[in-house]
């Protein structure tokens, strides 16, 4: 014992000589910098890029077996992920609301009213602090799932993940109308990106890692791998390949066995369904599907209405969670199911008889309470509750269908699947997903032609009349330009300052149109810069108008300029420089260092930069059609 007490009292110190020298160097190091050079190689506290060992880094990029493998760990780990955050969730309901172990917070009434509302004023609270703590730690950082995909490549920012998630635990766990799932494709697809770094993947595969991630957690979170892993596909891969569907149905059922294990989940309802022929189920799905669209299209502007409002009344944004919490708590005390994601209210929907007042109700109630948790500033998803207002939607047809004629014979929980199916689909953007979601909750195969046509016309009408799923037009309103998660963000990264070309031909603007006749006869050049005594751009001649032109040989060649106010910046995209070329009807434009200096730094020309956009357009898709 004393012998190994003394190795370690010596290796203590050794460590702490190291650790002194360390830091002499690095002071020193630091001192000098100043007067370094500018780009001397910086310390990065935490190297995540390339990280594993060179053989497992090959063997996940040279083989589609290695990505299977990686894809397997994805979806194990998102199991596990999906049951810890669920388990937390419930946890702090049970606390906070005093509810029974295993209970729903969505069905439960609550013994104390004071805890109702203290509880979710207390979580805006949380938030808005937690807002004010993160103002400017997280810049550039705060993205999901579906936006590193379209615009980053797949690269998800470890901390700004775990920031997400803690809101949204926080919301879902203090009483807020917002699911979690927003937490679970967070954390998810954070150890996905992760993983990929790691192993040094490519851009493609990063992008699949993260759908392999996603196509997990909401495996686990439904006990639903197909409607997981299309999910995946249409939400966050924006497409489907042979190779691609191997890893997302490998991490999707492992995700769903592995929560399985750990998760109580609620039975199927294939007991409850009745027969019904396939035409009169379409013509059902069809009606559905057009009032699960306005209902989306409802929910989506209530929310915008609720911030508008809360702009109009010039409150405070990071205040705005406190009073939502105040809000949510009161329409908690007119109806639980005001309260939470809704898991337990839509099994009600389901399986218990309601008379159409209390569906309309509850309608109403769950509508508001998640319009105002994410108009004033709660994290979360609207996932489950698409799916609780979906279920209520179907249901109120099919009980308004029962009392008009109760010779019809539709079983209106047949009704709710589909309006559940519809709802999801208008809201999140993934018909095929919603299909398999309600085929995966009732195992019964006769709803799925009427799933499938109910989700993809609602989500056709959302499209024409609204424009955008909820996730996508939450990106609209922050000014992004995505649709879907398709890879838009190498056109961001082609930038016109790899494209330009320096060599450039600029002419003092006070020059005589004689004098530059002489100096650029036709052939050598094709235009030419006009700039100033301090080198500012001042607008383009065509050597060709030069030559044409009938003006006096005395004139300033300044009086044939074009294009004075056109031209682009080193930092400017390739679509952009695109849509200016389109604009303007210039051939060649020239790059300036900034709008104010205007000096020219280089030029590029509309034949270049479309040939640059179709060499990468048809890299991006041979990637997609070869993995």
């Amino acid at each position: 014992m004393l012998i190994v007490k003394n190795d370690r009292i010596g290796e203590r110190a050794e460590i702490t000589k190291e650790s002194t020298v360390f830091q002499r160097f690095w002071r020193r190091d630091q001192a000098n910098s100043t007067s370094a050079a500018a780009d001397a190689p910086r310390l990065r506290p935490l190297q995540l890029d390339r990280s594993f060992p060179l053989w497992m880094r090959a063997f996940v990029r040279g083989r589609e077996s290695g990505l299977l493998v990686i894809a397997a760990i994805i979806g194990a780990l998102s199991g596990l992920l999906v049951a810890a955050m669920s388990v937390a969730s419930q946890e702090m309901h049970e606390i906070f609301f005093q509810i029974p172990h295993a209970a729903s917070l969505s069905v439960t009434l609550v013994r104390d009213s004071w805890r109702v509302v203290a509880f979710p004023f207390l979580g805006g609270a949380i938030l808005a602090l937690l807002g004010l703590w993160a103002k400017d730690r997280f810049r550039g950082r705060l993205a999901d799932a579906i936006e590193a995909n379209a615009l980053h490549g797949g690269r998800l920012s470890a901390r700004g993940s775990l920031y997400i998630s803690a809101q949204t635990l926080i919301s879902n766990g203090f009483g807020a109308s917002v699911g979690l799932e927003a937490a679970y494709t967070q954390m998810c697809g954070m150890i996905a990106s992760l993983l990929g770094r790691g192993l040094g993947a490519r851009r493609v595969d990063m992008r699949l890692l993260v759908g392999c991630g996603a196509a997990g957690a909401i495996a686990a979170a439904f006990d639903a791998p197909f409607a997981g892993a299309f999910y995946a596909f249409e939400a966050i891969l924006g497409a489907y390949s042979v190779s691609s569907l191997m890893p997302v149905a490998i991490s999707a059922v492992l995700g769903t066995v592995v929560a399985d294990r750990l998760l109580v989940h609620k039975p199927i309802l294939a007991e409850a369904l009745l027969s019904v022929t396939t035409p009169a189920l379409a013509a059902h799905a069809i009606i559905i599907a057009f009032i699960a669209s306005a209902a989306s299209v409802v929910l989506m502007e209530g929310v915008a209405l609720v911030e508008r409002s809360l702009d109009a009344l010039s409150f405070p944004k990071n205040l705005r969670p406190i009073a939502g919490g105040l809000l949510v708590g009161g329409l908690g005390l007119l109806g639980p199911e005001a309260l939470g994601a809704g898991h337990g209210a839509r099994g009600m929907v389901l399986t218990d008889n309601l008379v159409v007042t209390q569906l309309l109700f509850v309608l109403a109630l769950k509508g508001l309470a998640s319009a105002v948790s994410l108009g004033a500033g709660f994290r979360g998803g609207l996932f489950f509750a698409s799916l609780l207002i979906g279920a209520l939607v179907g249901r109120l047809y099919g009980e308004s269908l029962d009392a008009l004629s109760p010779l019809i014979g539709v079983d209106p929980t047949l009704l709710s699947i589909l309006g559940m199916a519809a709802v999801g689909a208008g809201i999140i953007g993934a018909p095929l997903a919603m299909t398999f979601l309600a085929l995966e909750a009732t195992s019964d195969f006769r709803i799925m032609v009427a799933a499938l046509l109910a989700s993809a016309l609602s989500g056709l009408i959302v499209r024409e009349t609204f424009g955008y799923s909820f996730a996508t037009w939450r990106f609209h309103l922050r000014g992004e330009a995505i649709r879907g998660p398709q890879d838009i963000g190498w056109v961001r990264d082609l930038k016109v300052a790899r494209l330009m070309r320096k060599d450039f031909r600029a002419v003092a603007a006070d020059r005589t149109i004689a004098a530059a006749r002489i100096l650029f006869p036709v052939g050598i050049v094709k235009e030419l810069f006009l700039t100033q005594a301090n080198d500012a751009y001042v607008g383009t001649v065509l050597v060709s108008d030069l030559h044409a032109a009938a003006s006096e040989d005395s004139g300033r060649i300044d009086s044939l300029a074009h294009w004075v106010d056109d031209f682009l910046v080193p930092q400017s995209t390739i679509r952009a420089a695109l849509d200016l070329f389109e604009k303007s009807e210039a051939d060649v434009l020239p790059v300036l260092a900034d709008a104010q200096s205007r000096r020219i730094v280089g030029t590029l020309s509309e034949a270049h930069a479309l040939r640059a956009y179709g060499r990468e357009l048809e890299k991006r898709n041979r990637e997609l059609i070869d993995r």
